[in-house]
């Protein structure tokens, strides 16, 4: 099923984002106008693949509340930026473990549950 985030079941989950006929800007979400000029913006499928752009660990749980832990506990999880060919930086939840997160990495992104997922790629 299509998304508006994401392509159909035989696009395997990729992002759907937009280019601009005139500058041919990208962006991510899709977008009817691009972002620099403003003219006309075509919906595209973004690269599955990207390099980690910058990330970090978050190692503390939200302020309680109104974040409510899950039943096992807070589990410290990474965030980063994933740099697409296209030039667009896609926020994205990493399956990173913290101590194999670099800078440049190549990694595989993916839409997730509410935010996009990034793996490690295989070089």
């Amino acid at each position: 099923m299509e998304g508006p985030l994401t392509g159909g079941p035989e696009t395997g989950s990729r992002l759907r984002g937009s280019r601009c006929a005139g500058c041919a800007v990208a962006a991510y979400p899709a977008q009817q106008a691009c972002p620099r000029c403003g003219g006309p913006a075509e919906p595209v499928l973004l690269s599955a693949t990207g390099a980690l752009w910058t990330w970090t660990a978050q190692r503390y749980p939200p302020k309680s509340p109104p974040y409510v832990p899950p039943a096992a506990g807070f589990a410290p999880f990474t965030v980063g930026y994933v740099e697409l060919p296209e030039g667009v930086r896609v926020l994205a939840a990493l399956d990173i473990r913290p101590e194999d997160a670099e800078i440049g990495m190549p990694v595989t992104i993916t839409a997730g549950d509410g935010v996009p997922r990034a793996t490690g790629a295989a070089v």
